[in-house]
């Protein structure tokens, strides 16, 4: 027996775990890491699956090749170039606005997929990249952009200090904190009201977190910004405003907010005028107080508006970049993404629809478009990594029927499932334990300056390539350098180009740096080692790789530090209360809102013991209250004579799905989980109760137009009784 730290890649709380293996390495059991100074030993049941979920007998251990409908296992040298001569095929007949790539949730989690990310999206050579960011969280890239001048200037709640805490549209308990990584974020919870702080809920649903929080209020999914809205109205005309930050349009925020009084608002958000008012109230009386916000806000039409008025929220009450308010975490690896460049969206449009491309990407929303509509630039080639499109984008079953139109398409994936069955290549990554580990993302939403490497636990295969030598050699292959070029080359160019970026940044620690005296310092087994090595070296702590090696359980760096003035890259140098890029969406809000409304809207769910549509295949967290199943106020199930199961159906199409009476969801809303569907995928234990996709009801005509964000949350629905559906 022996024991193996590592940090859970699973979710966003970026837990430490300490796995236990036996003699042929089989990990017996998984706790929470009790010496890790962030998680403090905290483990949820996704983390202590971490050996079942690496070990899943339906993971694919080698290259996959399409021949028809069947399917063969074929040499790495084989696959390789295949995918060489089908990218290939493709650009040499329609030139490389035909290739397209998707980046999933999970290349977020792996040091290839952060490190492979740019220079694969540059070596493309096409406008046609996205990512799982506008799936659910690229309104808050927006606002931050146009409010600070950086779109990862993402504040997140001092929760560990703060008095009072405002959570809208997010469910930490079950998600521990998305876009804010927390541990065990109950018991945080918990310490906040035990020194005598207060915790206020607003969601349509009465989540694990509402029901812990010390008020609920359930809002009316979709009108958050009108909610908020009516807060800066009541901050404004009570003067409770304490803004003690340099600032531009505050005047014009004042008379935005005029119409938006908490009697205007209360019949749209479904929350009474004085509820809105005592919030406001609130916020402003608590010593501390910090406002919380995530999927619930960004995925509806509005989500970008509701972002900025967070962040006004927590400014116009002197909670922003404040202990005990919201802060910015400061990273212990050169932070490369942040690259100084004024911030801009719509520097080119989708060809289709003309949504506006935002970080360098677009909407997911229009994928579909551009693989059916013909013409110049229509996709013919589809890069996929880690993805499982047909049942997490908008409209899954529409992607569904396109996928199969394309001349080629490789994926890189561990399973085949509902997506990747429509490849002609599959290049299965490594198993979790045998890659290397580091949060360069995630580490950047952290309640506390913090920082943890977890090296390879197992080895890799004979002849088996690491994910950085995938990633590498489809960068290799999309260049031009076909399938056999050296994937060290990849590795070094990578590596030169941030440390020539990093030791030329005023301010670094190595800024002037000898770029080949440096390269020569750094230590690693890998492309990815090394990289993080260098930032490490580059960024403010004084920390290399080795330092992390020798502190296998994590460093705690201290708590959060106000850190604004230096993130701020607004032309103004000040923070932009009011960017006409936003404020130019509110007319839409007012005219959204003004007429009749749905009879039902549908929202999501979180699910503990689930994570998108890639936990369903693992016998620890299957079954219980992991289930696919239409939560329904029992007010509406007696109204409408439900029993069993219900037709729920949208612009896009429709579902029919077991019907469970649940007083936690208000009247008038209905909750279907995302993530499942598992009709048609190798993976045999989540095919036997495969529930529904609930991707089959968003319409991905409709998105939030700043950021292009697909609408998951607030989508209009019929309900009427059903039949159960024949097997």
């Amino acid at each position: 027996m022996r024991t193996a730290h590592r940090t859970c890649p699973i979710c966003d709380a970026v837990c430490g775990l300490r796995l236990t293996l036996d003699e042929a390495d089989h990990v017996t059991s998984v706790r929470g890491d009790p010496d890790d100074p962030f998680s403090g030993g905290y483990v949820c049941p996704k983390g202590a699956s971490l050996g079942r979920l690496d070990e899943d007998p339906d993971r694919l251990r080698a290259p996959m090749v399409r021949d028809g409908d069947e399917w063969r296992e074929v040499s790495w040298q084989e696959a390789f170039r295949r995918v060489d001569e089908g990218l290939s095929r493709v650009v040499a007949e329609h030139g490389r606005e035909a290739l397209a790539v998707y980046f999933g949730n999970p290349t977020y989690h792996t040091m290839a997929g952060f490190m492979y990310r740019e220079p694969l999206t540059q070596a493309l050579g096409s406008r046609n990249v996205f990512s799982a960011s506008t799936i659910d969280q690229i309104p808050k890239h927006v606002s931050t952009g146009y409010m600070f001048g950086d779109p990862f200037a993402i504040a997140v709640p001092d929760v560990d200090r703060t008095d009072h805490l405002l959570i809208i549209g997010a469910n930490p308990l079950e998600s521990h904190g998305s876009l804010c990584a927390a541990p065990d974020f109950a018991g945080r919870l918990r310490a906040l009201r035990a020194r005598g702080g207060r915790v206020v809920v607003v969601d349509p649903r009465r989540t694990r977190t509402a029901a812990f929080a010390d008020e609920h209020l359930p809002v009316r999914p979709g009108t958050d910004a009108f909610l908020l809205f009516g807060i800066v109205h009541t901050l404004f005309a009570e003067k409770l405003t304490r803004v003690d930050l340099e600032v531009e349009g505050l005047d014009e925020l004042r008379a935005l907010a005029e119409e938006f009084s908490p009697e205007a608002v209360a019949p749209v958000c479904g929350i009474a005028a004085e509820d809105v008012r005592r919030v406001a109230r609130d916020l402003a009386a608590a010593p501390t107080a910090a406002v919380y916000t995530r999927v619930g806000t960004s995925t509806v039409e509005f989500g970008t508006l509701a972002q900025w008025l967070v962040d006004v929220v927590n400014i116009l009450t002197g909670n922003f970049d404040r202990p005990g308010g919201v802060m910015f975490t400061r990273t212990a690896a050169l932070e490369i993404f942040r690259t100084g460049q004024p911030f801009a969206t719509g520097r080119w449009h989708s060809r289709v629809r003309k949504l506006p491309e935002v970080l360098g990407e677009i909407p997911v929303a229009t994928l579909a478009d551009e693989i059916e509509t013909p013409g110049e630039g229509q996709v013919r080639a589809f890069v996929c990594l880690a993805g499982n499109l047909v049942l997490s984008a908008p409209n899954g079953p529409r992607l569904d029927r396109a996928l199969p139109g394309l001349d080629f398409m490789v994926a890189v994936d561990p399973y085949l499932n509902e997506t990747t069955r429509h490849a002609d290549v599959i290049l299965p990554p490594p198993r979790i334990m045998q890659m290397p580990h580091y949060d360069f993302l995630l580490l950047i939403v952290t309640v506390r300056n913090y920082t943890r490497f977890s090296p390879q636990i197992l080895p890799l295969a004979p002849g088996q390539p690491s994910e950085a030598e995938i990633m590498a050699r489809l960068l290799l292959i999309i260049s031009g350098q076909g399938a056999d070029a050296d994937p060290s080359l990849a590795d070094e160019a990578i590596l030169d180009a941030v440390l020539r970026g990093g030791t030329s940044i005023p301010g670094s620690p190595l800024a002037g740096a000898d770029v080949a005296a440096l390269r020569a310092e750094l230590t690693g087994d890998s492309g990815p080692e090394l990289m993080l090595d260098a930032m490490l070296r580059l960024g403010p702590y004084d920390l290399s790789l080795e330092k992390l090696r020798a502190n296998p359980h994590g460093i705690d760096l201290g708590p959060l530090e106000p850190r604004l003035p230096e993130l701020l890259r607004t032309a103004s140098g000040r923070v932009e209360l009011a960017p006409p890029q936003l404020t130019a969406d509110v007319a839409r809000l007012r005219a959204r809102f003004a007429g009749p409304q749905p009879e039902f809207l549908l929202v999501g769910r979180r699910q503990l013991r689930s994570n998108n549509s890639w936990l369903h295949n693992t016998p620890t967290l299957v079954g219980g209250s992991n289930r696919c199943t239409l939560h329904v106020n029992p007010a509406d199930v007696a109204r409408l004579g439900l029993d069993g199961h219900a037709v729920v159906r949208s612009a896009a199409g429709e579902v029919v799905v077991p019907v469970e009476p649940n007083d936690t969801v208000m009247a008038g809303v209905v909750s279907l989980p995302h993530g499942w569907g598992h009709r048609r995928t190798g993976q045999r234990l989540a095919a036997r109760d495969p529930g529904v996709n609930a991707n089959a009801l968003t319409d991905e005509t409709v998105v939030d137009v700043l950021s292009g964000n697909a609408v998951f949350s607030g989508v209009p629905v019929t309900v009427a009784p059903a039949p159960a559906p024949a097997d």
